[in-house]
């Protein structure tokens, strides 16, 4: 598969369900962030529902995706950010840190499998408070979108602007 160093950011949630929407709301901050200049133009910004055929055809052929999407922990600690690159692990526990019931682990085992990963792949999971029925975020996780925009602004600017199209650094948390 040809891989470009083109960036994608995928926002994966549904707003309708309060902090599953963190990813959408990331992803509309960038957008206002690009609108204003402060954000590179190749980089592709959009939201999908976590559903792994929808996922792969997002990320295939990038260079870099990013991928921001809520998750549950226990014990939990809502608003908690989690940075993951998942280019170098032999295998994801598919289940496990996903809200959705397929999603993120099984996009990436099946995008392996198939040759469909980009060249990088980084994922922000946020821990979040609040799954139920409802919009907006709670206090907690809201808090968190500011910083993790401005977290991926930096790598993905950064990712853009190496000659190579290296791989952002490793093993970093916010």
């Amino acid at each position: 598969m040809a891989v470009s160093n083109r960036v994608t950011v995928i926002g994966v949630g549904n707003e309708f369900r309060r902090d599953d929407g963190v990813g959408p709301v990331v992803v509309a901050r960038l957008r206002e962030r690009a609108a204003h200049g402060g954000l590179s133009a190749g980089i592709r910004m959009v939201c999908c529902d976590g559903e792994p055929g929808r996922l792969m055809g997002l990320w295939e052929g990038t260079g870099l995706a990013v991928v921001v999407d809520a998750a549950h922990a226990h014990p939990g600690c809502p608003g908690r950010i989690h940075r993951l690159e998942l280019d170098g692990y032999a295998a994801w526990q598919a289940g496990t840190a996903s809200s959705h019931g397929l999603g993120l682990g099984e996009a990436v085992e099946l995008a392996r499998a198939l040759d469909r990963m980009p060249r990088h792949l980084v994922v922000y999971a946020v821990e979040g408070a609040d799954g139920a029925l409802g919009t907006g975020l709670t206090r907690t996780v809201a808090a968190a979108v500011g910083p993790l925009t401005e977290r991926i602004e930096r790598e993905t600017t950064r990712y853009l602007a190496g000659s190579c199209g290296e791989a952002p650094s490793q093993g970093a948390r916010l």
